[in-house]
């Protein structure tokens, strides 16, 4: 597995969330700017509030993308590092596993690597770990086996 490939790959999964959700929060504002008086009174206020709380959903989730992308834009693809950190992959006896921002299980090349937030419990565990030692996944130790 090549770090270079997982980051492209990553960046184009973030990429592409960050294109629906910006899609959609225009959808929601446009839906919102749509919505015309009626005879109903509070109808008209009622569905332009919805519009508004849906495209500010939107919103947010396009700026976690973009930060995550961020995240990313940071990360170098040189040696590979003594102790694991932010941008490090790690071959593990579990699997692989990207440790940059939480986006779960992700095929690449047949192979399923697990990107996961320094933030979480398991990218927590595993951040300034060197080859052969342990760390603790889905209630069982685990062995780094390399880190990329």
């Amino acid at each position: 597995m090549d770090k270079a490939t997982v980051i492209a790959h990553v960046k184009a999964l973030l990429d592409e969330r960050m294109q629906v959700a910006w899609a959609a929060m225009e959808a929601a504002q446009e839906s919102a700017n749509d919505q015309g008086k009626s005879s109903m009174g509070d109808k008209y206020e009622t569905s332009r509030s919805m519009g508004q709380l849906d495209r500010n959903m939107h919103a947010r989730q396009y700026e976690q993308a973009r930060q995550e992308r961020l995240i990313l834009e940071k990360i170098g693809e040189g040696d590979a590092p003594t102790r694991s950190a932010v941008g490090s992959l790690l071959e593990t006896t579990a699997g692989w596993f990207f440790i940059a921002v939480s986006l779960g299980a992700v095929k690449i090349e047949n192979e399923t690597v697990i990107a996961v937030s320094s933030s979480s419990p398991v990218g927590a565990s595993l951040l300034g770990k060197e080859p052969g030692t342990f760390f603790e996944f889905m209630k069982k130790q685990h062995r780094i086996v390399a880190l990329h």
